[in-house]
C-alpha cells in the first residue's frame, strides 16, 4: 500500500517538480564530468609536465568537490523542505485518515529513495556522456594527441559520485523524518491558508537599517577597490567579507519592511492592474524572502566573480604568450661574482674560484666550453645588464616614497634599478619584433609593461624630464610614462622596470648584473625543437644544464615550449575549477528561487482563484505571476551585479599582471550567456511551471 502510493506521488512529483529532479540531474552529472579526468587525463599524449599538472587539477577538482557536495547537499535538503511544505495538506489527509507519523515517514522515505536513485542514474548516464566531450575539451586546451581517443568511463568517479549522493540522501531522510515528527495535524491542514508573521512593521527603522546596510556596503566596496591594498591579511579580508555578508542580509531586511509603504504611496503605481495583489503576495512571504534572497543573492555574486575573472585571466594568458614568448630560448647567469656577498634571501653566498671565472665570461663561451654544439641554435643574441647600487628603487620614486610605502608596504624600495645600454636592448628588441628606441646623450627610457608598476612610474615621471644620477651622470627622462617593452620572456607582462641609456654611460664591467641570451632553436620541425629543449630542460639525460650543475656552474633560463605548457596549464586548472564552481553555484541559486516560487504558487491556487472571481482574465493573472517570479528572480541578481561591479575589480587588482581589464569585456559577455542560458532557463521553467499550478481544475 505504502509502495503504491509512494510510486503515485512521485509520478505526480515529477509532473509538478520537474525543476526539482532536473536539478539533481544536473548536480549528478557535473559532479561525475568534474571528477571523471582521472580516466580522461590516461589516454591523452601529453609531455611529463602536463601530465603533472593535469594530476594536479585532478587532486584541486577533487578538493573543489567536497565543497561542491556539501552545496548540493544542503540546496536537496533545502528543496525537500519546499517539497514537504508543498504537501502539508496532503500529509494533514492521511493523518486524518488514520495514518500515523510514522507510515508518513516511510512514504516519503520511499518516494526521497526513488527520486534519489532515478536522479542518480539519469545524471550519471549524462555525466558519462559528457565526460567524452570533456576529453576533447582538456585536449584542446593542453593540445594534446587525441589520435588514440576512445570512450571512457570512470570506476572512480562513479563510486565518489554514489557515496557522496548517498550521503546527502541519509542526510535528506534524517531531515524528512524529523520534519513529520513535529507537525500537528491543524497545522498541516491549514498550513495553505496561514501567512507569515510579518516582524517589521516600522517603516522609519527599516529605511534607517537599509542607510546603515548602504553605509557598511559602500565600506566594503571603498576597502575592496581604493585601499584594496590594505587587505594585505587573511583576517583583513575576513572583516570585509563579513561586512558584504551583513550589509547584503540588511538590504534585504530592511527593503522588505517599508518598500510596501513606498509603493502604496504611489497610487497609480500600486491601484495599476494586479501591482497591489503582487506586493501583498511578496510581502506575505517577508521572512522567507530575506534569508533566500540574501543567500541567492552571495551565491549569484560569486557566480559572477568567479566565472568573469577566470575567463579575464584565461583571455589575457593566451592572448599574453604569443607576445611575450617571442623566440624559443631565454638564458641568464650572474656576472662578476665577488668571492661572497649577501643575497636578496638575507643569507650571505660563498662562490668558488670556478664560479667566479665562469661570471666573467659569457654564456656563449660557458656553453662552447662545457661541450654544446652552439649549432643547435640560431639568431643569438646576447647583452649585459647592469645595476648602479646607489640607483634604487626608493632613489627613483623620491618624494612619492612616502605615499608609496602606505599604499604599498611590501614592495622592496631597496632593490636596485636594472640598466641597459639602448643598442643592446634594440638588439633583443630586433629580435622580438618590439619597437626600437634612441636616446640623446643625456637622456633615458623608463621601460615596464607591469600594470600597477607602470602606474607608479608614471606618477613620477608625469612632471617631465625627470632627473636620474646613474653612474656619476645626470640623466634627464625622454618621455613622461612608460615604454612598453621586456627582454624576459614570460606568461605576462611582468617587467617592473628597465631604465635604458645612451651607449656612452659609464656602465663598467663590475657593474655587469647579468648576461642574458635570446635564441631559435635551429630546427624547422617540432620534433626537432622537442629534441634541442632537452638539452635545457631534462633532468634525466646527459645535457648542458646537468653538465653545469654538477660542476656548480649556474645557468637560467626559460623556453617557448615550457612557459606555453606551464600557462596553458594553469589557465586550464584555473578556468575549470572557476567553471565547476560558477556553475553550482548558478544552479543552487537559481533552483532554489525556482522551487520556492513553485511552493508558493502551489500554496496560492486560492488566491489565484479569487482574482478569476472578482473578474481578472487569464493574461492578468499571468502578468501578476510574471511580475511577482520576475521580482523574486530579478532583485537578488541586482544586487549580486553591483556586488560584482567591485569584487571584480579587486579581483583584477589581485591578479594584477596576469589579468587585463582590457580582456574583461569578452569575459563579462561569456559570464552573460552561461547566466543568461542557466539562470533564464531555469525563470522562465519556473514561469510555465507556475501557470500549470495555478489554472483553476
Amino acid at each position: 500500500m505504502l509502495f503504491k502510493l509512494s510510486i503515485q506521488n512521485m509520478k505526480k512529483s515529477i509532473k509538478d517538480y520537474g525543476i526539482y529532479f532536473l536539478t539533481l540531474v544536473l548536480g549528478v552529472a557535473i559532479f561525475y564530468l568534474f571528477n571523471s579526468l582521472d580516466s580522461q587525463e590516461a589516454m591523452l599524449q601529453v609531455s611529463t609536465s602536463q601530465r603533472q599538472i593535469i594530476q594536479l587539477m585532478i587532486e584541486m577538482l577533487g578538493i573543489v568537490s567536497v565543497f561542491v557536495a556539501v552545496v548540493l547537499g544542503l540546496l536537496i535538503v533545502y528543496a525537500n523542505s519546499f517539497l514537504i511544505n508543498r504537501r502539508k495538506k496532503e500529509f494533514g489527509i492521511y493523518m486524518s485518515l488514520g495514518m500515523g507519523r510514522r507510515q508518513i515517514s516511510k512514504i516519503i522515505l520511499l518516494e526521497t529513495i526513488f527520486v534519489g536513485m532515478i536522479s542518480l542514474v539519469v545524471g550519471l548516464g549524462f555525466g558519462i556522456f559528457g565526460s567524452q566531450f570533456m576529453s576533447i575539451l582538456v585536449s584542446k586546451m593542453f593540445e594534446a594527441d587525441l589520435s588514440k581517443f576512445e570512450f571512457v568511463f570512470s570506476k572512480a568517479a562513479c563510486i565518489k559520485t554514489c557515496v557522496y549522493f548517498a550521503i546527502m540522501y541519509l542526510a535528506v531522510m534524517f531531515f524528512n523524518t524529523l520534519t513529520i515528527s513535529r507537525y500537528k495535524l491543524i497545522h498541516l491542514l491549514n498550513s495553505a491558508k496561514k501567512n507569515e508573521t510579518v516582524k517589521i512593521k516600522n517603516p522609519i527603522l527599516s529605511i534607517l537599517v537599509f542607510v546603515a546596510a548602504a553605509i557598511l556596503l559602500g565600506f566594503a566596496y571603498w576597502k575592496v577597490t581604493i585601499d584594496a591594498n590594505s587587505l594585505s591579511t587573511a583576517d583583513k579580508m575576513l572583516k570585509v567579507i563579513l561586512m558584504g555578508i551583513v550589509g547584503t542580509v540588511l538590504v534585504f531586511w530592511s527593503l522588505s519592511g517599508f518598500i510596501l509603504q513606498i509603493v502604496q504611496v504611489m497610487k497609480q503605481t500600486y491601484l495599476k492592474d494586479t501591482n497591489m495583489f503582487v506586493l501583498r503576495q511578496i510581502n506575505n512571504k517577508i521572512n522567507t524572502m530575506v534569508v533566500s534572497m540574501s543567500v541567492i543573492c552571495l551565491m549569484l555574486f560569486m557566480t559572477i566573480t568567479i566565472l568573469s575573472s577566470a575567463l579575464a585571466l584565461r583571455n589575457t594568458m593566451q592572448s599574453d604568450l604569443l607576445e611575450m614568448t617571442p623566440v624559443d630560448l631565454n638564458l641568464y647567469k650572474a656576472a662578476y661574482l665577488p668571492e661572497r656577498a649577501v643575497g636578496r634571501n638575507g643569507k650571505e653566498e660563498i662562490y668558488t674560484q670556478m664560479q667566479r671565472q665562469d661570471s666573467r665570461v659569457s654564456i656563449q663561451q660557458t656553453l662552447e666550453s662545457n661541450g654544446f654544439d652552439m649549432n643547435l641554435l640560431k639568431d643569438v643574441q646576447e647583452v649585459p645588464m647592469y645595476i648602479d647600487e646607489n640607483l634604487t628603487w626608493e632613489k627613483f620614486f623620491g618624494d612619492k616614497m612616502e605615499d608609496l610605502k602606505a599604499k604599498f608596504p611590501y614592495l622592496r624600495y631597496d632593490t636596485s634599478e636594472e640598466l641597459m645600454k639602448v643598442s643592446d636592448y634594440n638588439k633583443i628588441a630586433k629580435l622580438y619584433g618590439n619597437e626600437e628606441y634612441e636616446l640623446e646623450d643625456d637622456e633615458y627610457i623608463m621601460l615596464c609593461d607591469f600594470e600597477t608598476q607602470e602606474q607608479i612610474r608614471n606618477e613620477v615621471l608625469k612632471v617631465g624630464n625627470y632627473p636620474l644620477e646613474i653612474a656619476g651622470k645626470t640623466y634627464k627622462a625622454k618621455y613622461k610614462e612608460c615604454k612598453s617593452g621586456f627582454i624576459v620572456m614570460s606568461t605576462s607582462h611582468t617587467n617592473t622596470g628597465i631604465i635604458l641609456v645612451p651607449d656612452n654611460c659609464n656602465l663598467t664591467n663590475e657593474m655587469t648584473e647579468r648576461y642574458f641570451l635570446a635564441a631559435n632553436y635551429n630546427a624547422n620541425t617540432e620534433e626537432g625543437k622537442l629534441e634541442i629543449e632537452k638539452n635545457f630542460t631534462s633532468k634525466e639525460e646527459a645535457t648542458i644544464l646537468n653538465t653545469l650543475y654538477e660542476k656548480g656552474l649556474r645557468l637560467d633560463g626559460m623556453s617557448k615550449i615550457s612557459i606555453i605548457e606551464a600557462s596553458v596549464g594553469l589557465v586550464t586548472m584555473v578556468t575549470f575549477v572557476a567553471i565547476y564552481l560558477g556553475i553550482i553555484f548558478l544552479i543552487a541559486s537559481s533552483a532554489i528561487l525556482a522551487l520556492k516560487q513553485l511552493t508558493d504558487s502551489s500554496d496560492n491556487k486560492q488566491r489565484y482563484a479569487i482574482l478569476r472571481k472578482i473578474g481578472c482574465d487569464e493574461k492578468m493573472i499571468n502578468s501578476a505571476l510574471f511580475k511577482q517570479i520576475g521580482i523574486f528572480f530579478g532583485t537578488p541578481l541586482i544586487l549580486a551585479i553591483i556586488h560584482s561591479v567591485f569584487g571584480i575589480q579587486f579581483a583584477l587588482s589581485t591578479l594584477a599582471g596576469v589579468a587585463s581589464k582590457k580582456d574583461l569585456l569578452p569575459s563579462i559577455i561569456g559570464t552573460v550567456i552561461v547566466m543568461g542560458v542557466i539562470y533564464g532557463a531555469y525563470f522562465m521553467a519556473t514561469y510555465w511551471g507556475s501557470k500549470n499550478i495555478i489554472k483553476e481544475e
